[in-house]
């Protein structure tokens, strides 16, 4: 392989008086262009300028002693060509400067445009047209259906769409459709009903409850097998913003909507386990969480402080720790490999002669719009475990972190198709309290109050509040109630809950089944 220098003005007469040069190799297809150098003004200021088609360098240096180094593919949103300027619209770290080149670390980004005025118009539609191939070949989304939640968290979600999502989706060239959700489920609908063929994608403006409602959309549709792989993006603008933040930080990238929308932007994807949440045939899909005890106590009954936005979840818990709850009842779980030495071998034909009561509450009418019915695993044919209760808390997690500063299992993976269960049965209320402040690392599993471990697959038998035999308590999956006891907060409205408290709850995971969009 011979570099050989072609002067374009041959090709192109009359074009410069300096010579703008392209450097090709020879390759089994003939000549391909591999870097193209010139002389040009960037922000007015003359500088050499090259472009390597083939690592996406842009690179240029004054004789001031600027120099910059552009990465396309994880530093520049899109550009546009003006007549001899081309105009690079950029998301760079902001601490990036002279003689910087490749960045990292959790930092800052912010919006730069830069001018490239070349020699000529020629020269000029020569270089966009090089950018434009190289930016095509990423795979990045052109059509989005973005679902917007204006009554998550502090009911911000417009202003952030506005502000902070829609210029760089512009700046981007990315064309989109904005629907506003107007009552609950509303994003299940649309997802259930919209036409995939017309996007690329549908990105949530929201917290994790839109996310995880238009995934059970999708597989209530005919067509789920193929719906489901359609890329879903978060950008954090609600309470939890757990999936968010998870995603995120996989990448080293500092929490941010606008590293969110860029993660979109780029189109990077990763597969994401789905768990199907069951009893008898109600069926939910979840994505992110499901609670039981301290944890969904806090999550539900604090939803008469939202106004107080993240910080109710701080203040609700404190309330809680000082009125200690435990429950009775009994998990059972397949523990991974490794995870084995947790709880006592339990006959799993024998814990399934538990009978389900008739399906009331209103279950019949969803549980016939679903399209998929879980993964396709014997349950009989795998090794149970089981732990009696009381517990104060059962928490099970898809990805790491339930929120912007809550970590609740640090093992967790997007798609290795387990479940990481955290389980607390007791624990004094000072050392309790400790250990929910140690969540913010997820050090928490270092202690000896803690059982942790991942499951690939898990059934719940919720009892009632220890000391109250006519209380119940909340089973929180992503942030919706599926089912509660008497005595729960808000208990007149259980008639909606799609299962009952009380009978087993079982889940399974789909490794990677569904689609989402990440920083890498």
């Amino acid at each position: 392989m011979f570099p050989c220098i072609f002067k374009l003005q041959e090709l192109l007469p009359g074009t410069v008086a300096k010579p703008l040069r392209r450097m090709a190799y020879k390759g089994e297809d003939g000549i391909q262009p591999l870097i193209l150098m010139e002389r040009i003004r960037v922000d007015g200021a003359a500088a050499d300028a090259s472009f390597n088609a083939s690592t996406g360098e842009l690179r240029w240096g004054s004789s001031a002693g600027v120099n910059w180094c552009l990465m396309m593919e994880s530093e520049v949103l899109g550009f546009k060509t003006k007549g001899v300027k081309i105009i690079v619209k950029a998301f760079v770290f902001a601490s990036k400067g002279a003689s910087l080149g490749a960045s990292g670390g959790k930092r800052a980004r912010t919006r730069k445009d830069f001018v490239l005025e070349m020699p000529s118009e020629q020269c000029a539609m020569i270089w966009s047209d090089q950018f434009g191939d190289l930016i095509n070949s990423f795979g990045r989304p052109r059509r989005l259906f973005i679902i917007l939640n204006p009554y998550g968290g502090k009911r911000c979600a417009l202003k952030i769409f506005q502000n902070d999502v829609k210029p760089l989706l512009e700046a981007s060239g990315i064309l989109y459709t904005l629907q506003e959700t107007s009552y609950q489920l509303h994003a299940r609908e649309l997802a259930h009903k919209l036409d995939l063929l017309k996007y690329d994608g549908i990105v949530c403006v929201s917290g994790d409850g839109v996310l995880v409602e238009v995934v059970n959309g999708l597989l209530r549709r005919e067509d789920w097998d193929t719906a489901v792989k359609v890329p879903l993006g978060i950008i954090p603008a609600g309470t939890g913003n757990g999936m968010a933040k998870s995603l995120l930080d996989s990448a080293g990238d500092s929490y941010s909507v606008f590293n969110a929308v860029f993660a979109i932007i780029r189109g990077h994807r990763r597969s994401l386990d789905v768990t199907t949440v069951q009893q008898g045939e109600a069926r939910f899909f979840s994505v992110l969480m499901l609670t039981w005890g301290f944890v969904a106590d806090v999550d539900i009954e604090s939803e008469k402080y939202r106004w107080m936005g993240s910080a109710r979840f701080d203040f609700y818990s404190f309330l809680r720790v000082v009125n200690m709850r435990k429950y009775h009842g009994n998990v059972q779980f397949v523990p991974a490999a490794g995870y084995e030495i947790y709880g006592e071998p339990v006959d799993w034909r024998e814990s399934c002669k538990d009978e389900v009561p008739e399906q009331t509450f209103g279950v019949a009418a969803r549980v016939q719009q679903c399209r998929y019915t879980g993964p396709k695993i014997s349950l009989e044919d795998l090794e149970w475990k089981s732990v009696n209760g009381p517990f104060i808390l059962v928490w099970l997690n898809n990805v790491p972190w339930s929120g912007e500063d809550v970590m609740p299992a640090p093992e967790a993976k997007f798609s290795d198709g387990f479940l990481d269960v955290v389980i607390v049965k007791d624990c004094p209320k000072a050392a309790f309290l400790s250990l929910m402040l140690k969540m913010n690392d997820g050090s928490h599993v270092k202690s000896r109050y803690v059982m942790y471990l991942k499951v690939k697959a898990f059934r719940l038998r919720p009892g009632q509040r220890v000391g109250y035999p006519d209380k119940g308590g909340i089973i929180d999956s992503d942030g919706e109630v599926i089912a509660r006891g008497e005595g729960t907060y808000e208990c007149s409205l259980q008639e909606t809950d799609l299962m009952a408290y009380g009978p087993p709850i079982q889940m399974t995971v789909d490794k990677g089944l569904a689609t989402i969009f990440s920083p890498k």
